[in-house]
């Protein structure tokens, strides 16, 4: 059971990585989905510094796989911790995206979250 709880935080982990790069390389093609090309233009700074929050997400959890086992649960907490209010701020703060944000962002931590507290 607990390679999988671990394969979830790495999931996790790796979802952050992928915001990242869609947040700091690609954000005027994403944004436009939802805004005014000039409005995605002039947020792509905003976009980056986004982004670079979901960088240290991730490095957080990667760094709880590479943890030992005295702190590696801790980390891996505190960070899934940060990533489920991330993205139920972001739910409630961001339209029309706003459901996407809990399925792709808060639901797998959860989810990993809950399979760490079955390992114990």
């Amino acid at each position: 059971m607990a390679w999988i709880a671990w394969t979830l935080v790495a999931v996790v982990a790796l979802l952050h990585i992928l915001f990242m790069a869609a947040e700091m390389f690609a954000w005027e093609k994403m944004a436009r989905r939802v805004v005014e090309p000039s409005v995605a233009r002039a947020t792509k700074a905003l976009g980056a510094n986004q982004g670079l929050y979901n960088g240290f997400l991730a490095a957080g959890l990667l760094w709880s796989l590479r943890s030992p086992p005295a702190v590696d649960t801790e980390l891996a907490v505190f960070f899934l911790g940060f990533v489920v209010v991330a993205g139920i701020f972001g739910a409630l703060t961001i339209l029309p995206i706003n459901y996407r944000l809990l399925v792709l962002q808060s639901l797998p931590a959860l989810c990993a979250l809950l399979a760490l507290w079955m390992v114990g």
